[in-house]
């Protein structure tokens, strides 16, 4: 009997150890496996760096001065002399037209003016001759009225003659369509062959840039943006055809003509440019930067970082809520997160400019090298719920 109890005893004590050892081990493990609290966080290291607010908007490169030329009388176009991208200078000359019809017109012209000055002639010795009738009282004074009138209306006859002949003359000149500047022709809107008619208004024959060294960006800004624009301002852009250089330009002009499109409305912002090397052309796409503002070496930090709130801080009252919108309503602050002592620490600072993807830090609670809190790990707390090498087995 006594040696059963032993027995029984021996058994009882060796489970009581085996019991004590497993939870040892238990709280030896949970001790050594269970990831530091600091592992729910990521962090950021603060940097200095520089940073550009900007304004966006596309555009449309533009010659500084496009001439349309026409011409202001009709006929069959006969020859040509330039085309697409052809340099020219004032004066030259760009086609020709037929001048059959209006060499005509001026020869007629010319012919009536010789008829009106023999009727001037004419009635010039008429009223000669019944000056000398009415002294000798040979006619009465109503047919020498007669005879002064008819002198003024070969006078007037004459000059409107001379006016229509000087101005089939002038007709007959601009069948030479010439430059008015210097420039490239981009686009023509006539062949050899063609027929224009100038009937209210001058047709399109020609459009010549004057200097395609200086361009101009015709963009739209939206309504809130267009404030903070200002002529002076630099500008960066870029086109589809030369995705890897990057251009600059100036505001040179903020229109006051709003456009409104499907109720959203827009101004345009004018901006100049240098094109030594005429690879941009007119037409093409600009996408614009209007800088607002820029900083160098200075502390920066990622919007993120400003968004952020521990969870365990979120607003639990009407009082807490309170606040948040309060803070919220304070301009050019934001509060960053550090963690210290075990726990997210706040700390209010004052923002400067921001780019959207950074924001500058002008206060000095904070430095370069200091680590804040980004954002919560998905990693952490994934293996905290599911267990595991960062959570607990049971």
């Amino acid at each position: 009997m006594n040696f059963l109890k032993k027995i029984l005893l021996h058994k009882f004590t060796l489970l009581i150890v085996l019991i004590a050892v497993s939870y040892g081990g238990y709280k030896a493990w949970e001790i050594y496996t269970k990831p530091p609290l600091e592992a729910k966080y990521k962090f950021h290291t603060l940097e200095l760096g520089d940073i550009t607010q900007s304004v966006a908007a596309n555009g449309t490169l533009n010659p500084l001065v496009l001439v349309t030329v026409g011409t202001q009388v009709s006929g069959k176009v006969i020859k040509l002399y330039v085309d697409f991208n052809d340099r020219v200078t004032e004066g030259q000359i760009l086609a020709e037209l037929d001048p059959a019809l209006l060499d005509a017109q001026a020869a007629q012209s010319a012919a009536s003016v010789k008829s009106a000055e023999a009727s001037l002639e004419l009635a010039v010795a008429n009223e000669k001759r019944s000056r000398e009738l009415f002294s000798k009282e040979y006619i009465s004074k109503q047919e020498l009225d007669a005879s002064v009138q008819a002198l003024k209306s070969a006078r007037a006859a004459l000059d409107l003659a001379r006016a229509q002949s000087q101005k089939d003359r002038t007709n007959q000149g601009y069948t030479i369509v010439r430059s008015p500047v210097s420039g490239v022709v981009v686009d023509r809107q006539i062949d050899v062959g063609q027929t224009v008619a100038a009937s209210l208004q001058a047709p399109v024959l020609f459009k010549i840039a004057q200097d395609l060294r200086e361009m101009q960006i015709d963009s739209n800004f939206a309504e809130a943006d267009i404030g903070r624009i200002k002529v002076g301002q630099n500008v960066n852009f870029a086109v589809d055809a030369f995705p890897n250089n990057a251009f600059t330009g100036v505001v040179k002009q903020v229109r006051l003509n709003a456009t409104t499109v499907s109720n959203v409305v827009t101004y345009d912002v004018v901006v100049t440019l240098k094109n030594p090397d005429e690879i941009l052309a007119p037409g093409m796409t600009a996408y614009v930067n209007v800088i607002l503002a820029e900083r160098k070496n200075v502390l920066v930090v990622p919007n993120a970082a400003l968004r952020y709130k521990p969870t365990e801080m979120a607003p639990k009252g009407a009082s807490d809520a309170q606040k948040t919108k309060k803070e919220k309503k304070e301009p050019n602050t934001g509060i960053l997160y550090v963690f210290e002592n075990g726990e997210p620490k706040a700390i209010r600072v004052t923002t400067g400019i921001s780019d959207n993807r950074f924001t500058e830090i002008v206060s000095n609670e904070l430095k370069a090298g200091d680590k804040i809190i980004l954002e919560e790990s998905k990693a952490f707390a994934k293996a905290t719920m599911a267990g595991g090498p960062m959570g607990r087995p049971f």
